[in-house]
């Protein structure tokens, strides 16, 4: 703890003056010692690559306000402050309470879905866009095929909203971009992202209180230990205990980063399923063999990366607000 006080006084003392990378800004944010016990490891496994090689800009983005002199006001004002849930002005990353779904975020689109319907609408499932008809500044045309019956349909929209990878939005335009556009649309990294659900009778790492031991109270624990691959991993009861149908067990969702096609994307489930596991295991927080069930879910760019061409991104989106009927929303968009 003294080397990382220390280490931080030093950071406020004497920044790096010239912040060109992700490792400059958490230095010069909470000191070198704590970026190398709490950031480097855990960042690195995020986006594949060392933080020396990222953008001081994603930094910015999801870290925002946030630094230790914050962190241990915030602490010693905890037992003083308000119990309003909104917790405006808030910084992100030390809100300890939320309002969340019963059955997960999910929900919330389920019930999007069902005023839609219920004000007259439709929608359609299981349709994967291939192309986008451009006439002029306006998407006339929308081709999509049903994945479930491999049947082709034409949609006319008056709006467009998308929320697809602006890199595969521009691949499926009508209209060449222009080469300098397309450079950038295809310039752009995306992360992949994998989840190993695995169903326990326990966890061995308790939550100790003056009734006894109980199942400890995360969200999601950040794994910075370099000799794992996990990069995080969630206590799904914690999120809501209706996400777990036997409720003396305990559902943990083990999160792993990839490139999509990389050797860990391509491993099969159970040999996914087994890594986690034996992870899960020797990180302390099961005993080895002791995994009831398991799940393995893929998502294919899932984070946006903060290098590649994305310090050309305004060009691109400049381009794509032309189009009068096009909206790009989301995270991918």
């Amino acid at each position: 703890v003294w080397k990382i006080g220390w280490s931080y006084l030093r950071s406020m003392l004497l920044p790096i003056r010239n912040v060109t990378s992700l490792e400059h800004f958490f230095i010069n944010r909470f000191g070198r010692e704590l970026y190398h016990t709490f950031f480097e490891s855990y960042t690195e496994k995020v986006w594949g690559r060392p933080c020396s090689e990222i953008s001081a800009e994603w930094g910015a983005q999801r870290i925002k306000g946030l630094s230790i002199t914050k962190a241990v006001w915030h602490a010693l004002k905890k037992p003083f402050a308000s119990r309003d849930v909104s917790q405006k002005g808030t910084e992100t990353s030390l809100i300890e309470q939320f309002l969340y779904p019963k059955y997960g975020p999910g929900q919330m689109w389920e019930q999007v879905a069902d005023e839609v319907v219920e004000m007259g609408g439709e929608v359609l499932r299981h349709q994967e866009v291939r192309r986008l008809d451009v006439a002029g500044d306006t998407i006339v045309a929308v081709e999509a095929v049903d994945a479930e019956t491999g049947e082709s349909h034409v949609y006319r929209p008056d709006y467009v909203f998308s929320t697809m990878p602006v890199q595969q939005l521009v691949r499926a335009l009508s209209t060449a971009p222009p080469d300098e556009i397309r450079t950038i649309s295809e310039g752009l990294v995306y992360r992949d992202f994998i989840t190993v659900g695995l169903l326990v009778d326990e966890l061995k790492v308790k939550e100790h209180s003056g009734g006894g031991s109980d199942l400890i109270r995360d969200n999601w624990v950040y794994i910075q230990e370099s000799d794992v691959q996990v990069g995080r991993m969630q206590v799904f009861n914690n999120w809501s205990p209706y996400l777990v149908a036997d409720r003396s067990k305990v559902w943990i969702g083990m999160e792993y980063f990839a490139n999509e096609h990389d050797d860990l994307w391509n491993l099969s489930d159970e040999k996914m399923i087994a890594l986690a596991g034996e992870e899960l295991a020797k990180i302390g927080f099961i005993d080895p063999g002791t995994v009831l069930d398991a799940t393995v879910i893929r998502m294919p760019k899932a984070y946006p990366a903060y290098f590649g061409s994305y310090d050309r991104f305004d060009d691109l989106r400049a381009w794509l607000d032309a189009f009068q009927n096009l909206l790009l929303i989301g995270r991918n968009g």
